[in-house]
């Protein structure tokens, strides 16, 4: 296959080709969507690994700081990002090696571990943010009307699967 040839395009021809004609276009929509989500975390990486953050290290940090008291228990932190406990543990792991969150017992129920926010993390999640807006989340790659409609058309992908969506 030359280079300049589209990959998903070619798959959906030989899906077709195999005789697999009901699948070829919901494979080719779940092959674009992976595609598309590496390519947005590259430009994602592009913008995090020089603060010594990835996305799920920033999205800690940006849930601490959407709190009041710059804080939330790790349960609630894995609920909030549809996360298993051990990626929240160990990405919480890592804000704490940095310096942007500490661990507290929780002062109601000392058997409850919550994530909290600190200055620096607080810092670096603004630091962060405006540099994600401004490099990724402001021009995604496609024009406001069709961001919109894509994000309509993801919620009731996220709703098949189970997602509380608005």
């Amino acid at each position: 296959m030359s280079p300049d040839r589209d990959p998903i395009a070619e798959a959906h021809r030989q899906w077709r080709s195999h005789g697999w004609d009901a699948a070829a276009d919901g494979m080719a929509m779940v092959t674009s969507v992976v595609r598309v989500h590496q390519l947005l975390m590259e430009r994602i990486d592009a913008v995090l690994r020089p603060r010594g953050l990835t996305f799920a290290r920033y999205e800690v940090l940006q849930l601490l700081t959407f709190t009041r008291a710059g804080r939330l228990s790790m349960t609630r932190l894995g609920s909030l990002l549809q996360v298993h406990p051990t990626s929240v543990t160990s990405a919480v792991d890592r804000l704490v090696a940095q310096g942007y969150v500490e661990r507290q017992r929780s002062e109601r129920d000392g058997r409850v571990i919550l994530a909290v926010l600190t200055d620096e993390g607080r810092a670096a999640a603004a630091g962060a943010t405006d540099e994600l807006n401004a490099e990724v989340f402001t021009d995604p790659g496609l024009e406001a009307t069709e961001v919109r409609s894509l994000t309509a058309l993801l919620a009731g992908l996220r709703a098949a699967g189970g997602d509380a969506v608005e």
